[in-house]
């Protein structure tokens, strides 16, 4: 991701800052919880032994999300989306930014460009994330910095629309961010109220647009962190037009993603298929893996999505672009996506 420089609205003290930076302070922030990541390593046999459906072939979709390559500091918009048809991929998830291809400051043709450029070689837009969520989260003590959350989140529903998908993945806030010391915690609550308020502010544009808005699961924000809490902040609204993004990798360090697929249920509306390594000790961004060189009881978690009748996108996110040959993780996650879901035999 390219730096980010907010604008003369945004509050500054985040600008020039990418996800990936974001997400790698929280590298700091784990060293008390290395006794728990240990004792979720040694759990029994039937959460930890990997088995193997050979033959089986699971009717869900191959996505990538392009923090999987080094876009835009090496590659180009177009280069990156010739490598994800390449590789097989049925479509792809775009990131909305501050600048850039996606963004604020491209015009509504340019966007929908976008969309039709990845529709001509072969790929839908399977969604459009953002790490904007951080430094702009609903939850925020600072009432202008939660309208500029609203504001921002208004442009990624729009965006989503031209670009023709209708998923938006939303972070619904945090009680505390790690790697953001200088914020002060957020009491639950007062997070959970503040949360349902911007939600349903943008309602009428999910609704207007027929995008909907899902709420990811995130790790160390201590929000949302069960399934119970997750349903009962979805339901809530009572809308088709918010759902939920599961992320199989933000609750592997205390929870196993097949438990939450079927309470979760049919309000799994998309799906991040992120790999996680239990040997890592401290919980940050260098416990998500590559696909199948993790913990994962990937057979068990297609089995659950199987069962709910998920038949939606599976969207790999990764945050570290390979430094050497960055196309070889695409064509691996294409690859060993052919095999978890039985397209290669």
């Amino acid at each position: 991701m390219p730096k980010h420089q907010a604008d003369s609205n945004s509050g500054d003290r985040y600008s020039r800052l990418s996800r990936r930076e974001w997400l790698a302070y929280s590298a700091g922030a784990g060293a008390g919880m290395a006794m728990a990541a240990n004792a979720a390593a040694s759990a029994g046999p039937a959460h930890a032994a990997a088995r193997s459906n050979p033959g089986k072939r699971y009717d869900m979709k191959k996505s990538i999300n392009l923090w999987a390559l080094p876009y835009p500091e090496e590659m180009d918009l177009e280069t990156c989306l010739d490598i994800c048809a390449d590789a097989g991929f049925d479509g792809v998830e775009l990131n909305y930014d501050l600048e850039g291809d996606l963004s604020p400051e491209a015009s509504e043709d340019e966007i929908r460009a976008i969309g039709d450029m990845a529709r001509g070689k072969g790929l839908e837009i399977a969604g459009v994330c953002s790490f904007l969520f951080w430094p702009y989260p609903f939850t925020h003590e600072d009432p202008d910095v939660r309208e500029r959350a609203v504001d921002l989140a208004a442009k990624m529903i729009r965006a989503a629309r031209l670009l023709g998908t209708d998923d938006l993945l939303v972070v619904p806030g945090a009680c505390y961010v790690p790697w953001m010391p200088e914020e002060p915690p957020v009491r639950f609550d007062i997070a959970e109220e503040r949360a349902k308020q911007a939600v349903s502010r943008l309602l009428d544009v999910a609704e207007h647009q027929e995008v909907h808005m899902n709420m990811e699961n995130i790790f160390i924000n201590a929000f949302l962190h069960t399934p119970k809490e997750m349903n009962d902040f979805v339901d809530h609204f009572d809308s088709e037009y918010v759902q939920v993004h599961f992320d199989t990798g933000n609750i592997m360090q205390y929870h196993f993603p097949e438990h939450w697929i079927p309470l979760l249920g049919n309000r799994i509306r998309h799906l991040h298929l992120k790999e996680f390594s239990r040997k890592n000790a401290e919980f940050n961004i260098d416990a998500f893996r590559p696909l199948l060189d993790g913990s994962t009881n990937w057979p068990a978690v297609l089995d659950a999505l199987e069962d709910i009748g998920y038949t939606g996108y599976l969207t790999f996110e990764y945050f570290n672009p390979f430094p050497h040959y960055p196309e070889a993780l695409v064509y691996h996650t294409s690859d060993a996506m052919d095999r978890m879901l039985g397209r290669n035999g």
